[in-house]
C-alpha cells in the first residue's frame, strides 16, 4: 500500500496523494486505508518514511562497506547517482521532488523532509571530514560545501533527467561530483 503511495506522489507531488486516491489506486474502501493511517498527513509521512528508506538503501548502504572518507565519498557519489539514472522512482527522486514542492509550506511533512535531508547531509559531511583527518583531502576543505555541492549536482541531474530528459544527466553528474570531490586532491595543503 505505501509503495504505491510513493510511486504515485513521486510522480503527481507528495500534496497531491489523498485517501482517496490511495483507495481507488488500490480497489479498497477509504475506510480500509484510514483505518492505518488515519489522516492524509499520516499517509504523507508514512509515504516519505518508505521513501528515505528505499534512499538509504540504493544509496548510502551500498556505500556503506567502503573505507571511511574519500573511498566511501567516491562510492556515495556513484551509487547516488546510479540511483537517479535507473529512475528508482517513477518520477525521479522522492526526496528532491517532496523538498521543492514543500520547501514553502509550513508543518510536520516539510520539517519531516528537511531532518532527513538535514541528516544525508551530515552523512556526508561526515565522510568528507573523515577524508581531511586521513590526508585524502586538503584541510582547507570545508565539509559543509562538498555536502550542499553533491546535493545540488544531485538535484540538478534529476531535474535534468524528469524534465529535459537527459540520458546524459548521469554522466555529467558523475563527473561534477568527482571535481567536488577531487579540487585540490593533488595538491595537499599541511595545517
Amino acid at each position: 500500500m505505501i509503495d504505491e503511495t510513493v510511486n504515485r506522489a513521486s510522480l503527481s507531488g507528495l500534496g497531491a496523494v489523498t485517501i482517496g486516491d490511495l483507495a481507488g489506486w488500490l480497489g479498497m474502501s477509504k475506510a480500509g486505508v484510514i483505518g492505518p493511517f488515519g489522516n492524509k498527513e499520516a499517509l504523507q509521512l508514512a509515504a516519505l518514511d518508505r521513501a528515505v528508506e528505499i534512499f538509504r538503501a540504493e544509496v548510502w548502504d551500498r556505500a556503506a562497506g567502503a573505507e571511511p572518507g574519500l573511498a566511501r565519498l567516491e562510492a556515495i557519489a556513484e551509487a547516488w547517482l546510479d540511483y537517479l539514472d535507473r529512475d528508482v522512482f517513477p518520477g525521479g527522486c522522492f526526496l528532491t521532488q517532496a523538498a521543492a514542492e514543500f520547501d514553502g509550506r509550513p508543518g510536520p511533512v516539510r520539517e519531516a523532509i528537511r531532518q532527513a535531508l538535514s541528516l544525508w547531509e551530515k552523512a556526508i559531511q561526515g565522510e568528507v571530514a573523515a577524508a581531511v583527518n586521513a590526508g585524502q583531502l586538503p584541510c582547507t576543505v570545508d565539509p559543509q560545501q562538498v555536502a550542499f555541492e553533491l546535493s545540488a549536482i544531485a538535484q540538478g541531474v534529476n531535474q535534468a533527467r524528469q524534465l529535459r530528459g537527459d540520458s546524459g544527466a548521469a554522466d555529467r553528474g558523475r563527473r561534477a561530483m568527482r571535481r567536488a570531490l577531487l579540487l585540490g586532491h593533488g595538491s595537499q595543503v599541511r595545517c
